[in-house]
């Protein structure tokens, strides 16, 4: 049986932010599930902060079909877990089911990613407290307040959290996040 993994959307997740794992977990045979708040398709989109400008600039990007509503899915099931960008994390980390499953994957020491707004969703459901991660700059306020620490880099690993800033940094934490499932895969249990 292929191994299954977990993809957090919602209606403006960042594009790249969610497609890249999604297909990068196909490519290393894992069966990518999208989660999001009703088992629906959602609408993504793409970030960039244009030159001489100072805030993220929103198109509209490529929309997404969840496979999976949060309140139907059993964490057990799943190797590991991706919290994707964007918007999305802003409204969905108040979701009830969305904290109970954050948790089990931190609780349970199962490999975790993160990338840019994604930190909103583990940081609201109390998993940074004492970890060190990497997210974009303005989200620096979400993630030190819930008690983490906020590192510069492309890559930041903290035990099972794998993180990056922004979608720029795909190609240097994804690899190991990917190299943590596989782990886990083998041996049947979480990275150490």
């Amino acid at each position: 049986m292929t191994p299954k993994v977990l993809i957090i959307v919602g209606d403006a997740s960042e594009t790249v932010d969610t497609l890249y794992p999604y297909y990068r977990l196909i490519e290393a045979g894992f069966e990518p599930v999208v989660a999001a708040p009703e088992k629906r398709r959602y609408q993504m989109v793409l970030h960039e902060v244009k030159p001489g400008w100072t805030i993220t600039k929103e198109w509209e990007g490529y929309t997404i079909e969840a496979d999976i509503a949060f309140r139907d899915v059993k964490p057990e099931e799943y190797l590991g877990i991706f919290f994707s960008g964007g918007r999305a994390p802003e409204y969905l980390r108040y979701d009830e089911d969305l904290v109970r499953i954050t948790r089990h994957f931190f609780d349970e020491n199962k490999p975790v990613a993160c990338v840019c707004h994604g930190v909103e969703i583990p940081a609201y459901a109390g998993c940074v407290k004492g970890r060190r991660m990497a997210t974009v700059p303005k989200c620096r306020f979400d993630l030190e307040v819930c008690g983490g620490t906020f590192v510069d880099e492309p890559c930041v690993i903290d035990g099972n959290l794998v993180s990056g800033r922004t979608y720029h940094d795909h190609g240097r934490y994804i690899g190991p996040w990917i190299k943590m499932l596989e782990e886990a895969r083998a041996t049947g249990q979480p990275p150490t």
